[in-house]
């Protein structure tokens, strides 16, 4: 069902432009190695959290506003070559003497598509959410979330993607597990629904709030972990 590289970014508000400028340099790249599309999503509407937060998860600063985004591969192996082809090409270098965000602090991983339901649409918007969901529930969860994205979608969400944690890698000082303090029998969702708009969005929110088909049922996860937030896309190649 295709493979997602998944990334959340510290990046400081003053930097947007050469972040963005940087991202639009590197897309051809990595259209030309195989992924079939680049998202840059810039933190717009993004709660902090009692337990786990996007911020905490990348160590933000006050001056820092967190990204999300991602690469689309048809399959992992279409994002393995890719990776091996992408860290040899000297195009890959960031312009200038440093990137305009601190990359120790940036969390990536590999994710397996565990669902993705669309319909016709262009995003405006993305609501995005990192998830630990036990092992165990792995069927669970894909039953859920098969059942909210009909609901999603018929509140106005052109998208909704589920995937499921494959090659996620421990970090020296952030990385996905930590981001929702994972324990070692669980795994990270990385998770996005798409909206044509913010708009859109909010009301689309209300509505499935009040829909019948989201309410009750024991959630196969521990919902205090979750971490969400809305993006508004800077790059969608």
């Amino acid at each position: 069902m295709g493979y997602i590289e998944g990334f959340v970014v510290a990046v400081p508000a003053a930097n947007k432009d050469s972040y963005v400028a940087m991202a639009s340099r590197f897309a051809p790249l990595f259209r030309e190695f195989g992924a079939t599309r680049l998202v840059e999503a810039w933190g717009d509407d993004v709660p902090d959290g009692k337990v786990t937060d996007f911020k905490g998860a990348v160590k933000a600063t006050p001056d820092e506003v967190v990204v999300f985004a991602w690469l689309e591969y048809p399959s992992k192996e279409a994002r393995d070559a890719a990776n091996v082809k992408l860290r040899s090409d000297p195009r890959m270098e960031p312009a200038g003497d440093h990137m305009p965000f601190d990359a120790k602090r940036m969390i990536f991983g590999g994710f397996a598509v565990l669902h993705d339901e669309k319909s016709a649409g262009k995003a405006g918007y993305v609501d995005g959410c990192l998830i630990p969901v036990p092992a165990a529930n792995k069927q669970a969860y894909a039953d859920m979330a098969t059942q909210m994205a009909a609901v999603f979608r018929d509140h106005g969400a052109v998208r909704v993607v589920e995937a499921w944690a494959d090659d996620v890698p421990d970090g020296t000082i952030t990385d996905f597990k930590g981001a929702v303090k994972a324990t070692p029998d669980e795994k990270v969702v990385y998770s996005w629904i798409e909206w044509p708009s913010k708009a859109v969005r909010d009301e689309g929110w209300k509505k499935v709030m009040a829909d019948p088909r989201a309410q009750g049922g024991a959630m196969p996860f521990d919902g205090k972990r979750m971490i969400y937030g809305g993006f508004a896309p800077v790059v969608d190649a």
